[in-house]
């Protein structure tokens, strides 16, 4: 009681604001008030996870079953500010939030019971340690504790790449190509794995990541990301 009555007072003094228009959150909102979640470009993607414009972007790159992305990317939109609130400042629980979110979102789909496993994409250790956290596997954490399935960090990324952004798509690709290996000791046969990242752009990390995952035995591989580009 005595904490509660602490915790209060402080929401008082201190109160939790939204991160995207700093109005006051009420207790039920989290990260995000109500009228900012209400306006975000959440795609549909879940509703054709087998056939969609994710699923197409990484066709004859990798064997996947599904591709979904929580919400629509677009240049200075909304959901490029969440990811910048989330990578550069220091917001590791709008990851998780919006794992949750989206978690709640696919459960109206019977797919997600056939995954076994989340696996996040992994940041280089010295660029973890800069910022502090891995905004997928925040995300992981996020989706795990909505739908009820266990995350683990499988994937080491072996070599320090260059930042993507201004790369092609066939740069992208050469610049992830032999990044990333598996954890040793890892036993993944006959799993199915929910890989996810924040954002896909040309799909050249997740393939890169979900084909380590494949060769050391996964049966299955479906991507999920927060945002990506092209139509909802």
């Amino acid at each position: 009681m005595r904490l509660l009555l602490i915790k209060d007072f402080l929401d008082l003094i201190f109160p939790e604001n939204c991160l995207l228009c700093s109005r006051a959150l009420v207790e039920t909102e989290n990260c995000l008030c109500s009228i900012c979640k209400g306006s975000l470009p959440i795609t549909s993607h879940y509703l054709r996870s087998e056939d969609n414009d994710l699923t197409s972007k990484v066709q004859g790159l990798i064997e996947i079953g599904r591709a979904m992305a929580f919400l629509k990317f677009s240049k200075d939109g909304k959901s490029q500010k969440l990811l910048h609130l989330l990578k550069y400042r220091n917001h590791p629980e709008l990851g998780e939030a919006l794992g949750k979110w989206f978690g709640d979102v696919i459960k109206s789909q019977d797919f997600f019971k056939e995954w076994d496993l989340i696996v996040p994409v992994p940041l280089h250790k010295m660029k973890k340690r800069r910022r502090g956290y891995n905004q997928s596997e925040e995300f992981a954490k996020g989706l795990s504790q909505s739908l009820n399935i266990p995350y683990r960090n499988l994937i080491r990324r072996k070599i320090f790449t260059e930042t993507q952004t201004k790369k092609s798509r066939l740069q992208r690709l050469e610049n992830v190509d032999q990044v990333f290996e598996i954890q040793e000791d890892t036993n993944l046969l006959y799993q199915n794995v929910l890989l996810v990242d924040d954002v896909m752009t040309t799909g050249a990390t997740l393939c890169s990541c979900a084909n380590v995952l494949l060769a050391n035995g996964a049966k299955n591989v479906d991507l999920a990301t927060i945002a990506a580009g092209g139509r909802i």
